[in-house]
């Protein structure tokens, strides 16, 4: 069966930020290249023959610009080998500002990346300082403007809101700025303390404090109302998008679709099952090296898991579940086999259907996670 999208993770960073939860390490360039090698055994194992054809590849960490120039091309090359990038729609590196010389940009554009994904967070020093960025703020006009000068146009940047000590009207002077770029793409996250994390540490010890969940909510409800006005259509609950511009690859995420998953600690969405590797860099290494299947854990994904994460990642979406392409899918109703989350949710006005979807209200994207839960089956 024909999987449509992949996923490779490059886990080196310059510094760890005080929020992330992903497998990162501090980049080390002997590391680095033992990564690489190990990387490309990993793939010859999923391809092993002809280029395997893809809607979309994403390239994400870590940052995976932090490596140097000689580690970034064999990183390219080795995705040109084994992926049939002519028919690859959407093609997408993450990036830090600041990681981006016009040689790394140049190098991306020659092999064929057509999105770029920058951590940008905030548009203040101290805020970023803070937060244990590296990047200053002129950073992300520098790495704008060489993207833009190589034809890199299709650009998204991260912003994150709920930060401690941030109110509201400094995420608003954030928004403003990031607006000002015109850029088809924005993602806006709220702050999350994820165990394992300096956050999750100070936290536990009581220096730091969350942000008021009324601030939150007001962030949130801003940054909505904000970028409607700009012409961004919010297509999924933090992502907004001009027309046209919605990322495909997150869409396979949020459509149930399948998506190989690369790298240390990556997730994958095979036939039959989600896969999770290795996250140890010198575990991964030593295990993608020696056989090509560096993977920690497999779950077994059968019909009723299949349902239960076509509902709950499809209402991520705005336009939300289509009751056609369920039944088309599993040969049930939506109603059938969720009668009772559905009621329940109406009552609550926290889902609605309409011209055959059933998606969350504007409630109901405040309280994702409560309307997400009620679509777990009992076994």
């Amino acid at each position: 069966m024909k999987i449509p999208s992949a996923y490779i993770h490059i886990p080196f960073c310059q510094q760890i930020c005080h929020y992330c939860d992903f497998t990162k390490f501090f980049y080390n360039e002997r590391l680095a290249d033992e990564y690489m090698e190990a990387l490309e055994n990993e793939i010859h194992t999923y391809i092993p023959g002809e280029k395997a054809q893809v809607r979309t590849i994403f390239v994400g960490g870590g940052t995976p610009t932090a490596v140097n120039h000689s580690q970034l091309k064999k990183l390219l090359q080795m995705i040109d080998d084994h992926f049939d990038l002519a028919s690859c729609e959407e093609y997408t590196f993450e990036a830090n500002p600041g990681d981006l010389d016009l040689e790394k940009v140049r190098l991306l554009k020659n092999y064929g990346v057509n999105r770029i994904s920058l951590g940008v967070q905030v548009f203040d020093d101290e805020m970023l300082e803070k937060i244990g960025r590296v990047h200053k703020v002129k950073d992300v006009y520098t790495n704008i403007d060489r993207l833009l000068q190589v034809g890199l146009s299709n650009i998204s940047i991260d912003l994150m809101y709920a930060l401690p000590g941030q109110t509201v009207e400094d995420f608003e002077k954030t928004i403003d700025e990031a607006m000002q770029f015109g850029l088809p793409h924005y993602s806006s996250y709220s702050l999350q303390i994820e165990p394992k994390t300096v956050f999750y540490q100070r936290y536990k010890k009581g220096t730091l404090v969350k942000a008021p969940e009324e601030d939150d909510a007001q962030m949130y409800e801003l940054l909505q109302r904000k970028l409607s006005a700009a012409g961004a259509v919010q297509y999924e609950i933090s992502n907004f998008a001009k027309p046209g511009f919605e990322s495909k690859h997150n869409l396979t995420y949020w459509n149930n679709e399948y998506y190989y998953g690369i790298g240390a600690g990556a997730h994958g969405y095979l036939p039959g099952k989600r896969t999770i590797n290795l996250r140890p860099l010198p575990a991964y290494v030593k295990k993608a090296t020696s056989d090509g299947i560096p993977i920690l854990h497999e779950e077994p994904i059968g019909i009723k898991e299949e349902m239960e994460e076509q509902m709950f990642l499809g209402l991520r979406k705005t336009e939300g579940v289509l009751t056609d392409q369920f039944y088309r899918k599993y040969g049930q109703t939506i109603v059938d086999v969720f009668g009772h989350a559905l009621n329940t949710l109406k009552e609550r006005s926290l889902i609605e259907e309409n011209s055959g979807y059933i998606r969350m209200t504007p409630k109901g994207r405040m309280l994702g996670n409560e309307v997400f839960q009620e679509f777990l089956l009992d076994d």
